[in-house]
């Protein structure tokens, strides 16, 4: 079985668009359905889901609170993409030690938005050394 969706929801469809637009774009996930508020993009049979709350936020959102900490995606090409994500929006979290933040056995970029969305991009083709 696989993943179905997953929906996320944000305070501002217009200020998180851009870069999950690109995001998804880069992961090989091709748009699926638009709609006043909300987007969703599909690779296979899952898609993701980005809309805009219909609850107006009172704080904002913090992936330390209870709920969705972040989403992992595989992804071919980790460097290239975390190299790309400035531009985009996004910023490398834990510099000091990408590609290895997840432990020596682990090659991923972890990255995050300006509205704190995190998104982790694990290699697919990548073996630990020895």
């Amino acid at each position: 079985m696989t993943l179905h969706h997953v929906e996320l929801w944000v305070e501002s469809l217009d200020a998180v668009l851009p870069g999950f637009t690109w995001l998804f774009a880069r992961l090989g996930y091709e748009p699926f359905q638009e709609w006043e508020g909300g987007r969703s993009w599909r690779h296979g049979a899952t898609y993701v889901v980005v809309e805009e709350s219909p609850a107006r936020v009172r704080e904002p959102y913090d992936r330390m609170r209870p709920g969705l900490n972040h989403l992992a995606f595989h992804a071919d090409d980790v460097d290239a993409i975390a190299a790309e994500a400035g531009a985009h929006g996004w910023r490398l979290m834990f510099a000091d030690r990408h590609p290895h933040a997840g432990g020596p056995a682990h090659y991923a970029a972890y990255l995050e938005n300006e509205q704190g969305f995190e998104v982790e991009l694990v290699a697919t083709s990548w073996s630990p050394p020895g």
